[in-house]
């Protein structure tokens, strides 16, 4: 039976992050692998916008163009 499960070395021993579905006295192997802390895992688009905090018009998406460009003639004028 194989198990996949995360734990926190404390600096003597591996302090497990959820309960063992093992029975007291069964041998186990262990392969040891360090994963990124989650402040180091790169934050999303979203995150990053947020993170701004910008400020603007509440239309900035309906009218796009015109704070871009300034005021756009259409076509058919």
């Amino acid at each position: 039976m194989s198990q996949e499960l995360n734990a926190i070395f404390d600096g003597q021993s591996l302090q497990l992050e959820s309960p063992l579905n093992l029975e007291a006295g069964t041998r186990v192997k262990i392969i040891v692998e360090t994963i990124l802390p989650q402040e180091s895992q790169p934050n999303s688009f979203l995150k990053t916008a947020q993170s701004l905090q910008l400020q603007g018009n509440p239309d900035w998406s309906e009218k796009v163009d015109q704070y871009l460009y300034g005021d756009i003639v259409s076509e058919n004028d």
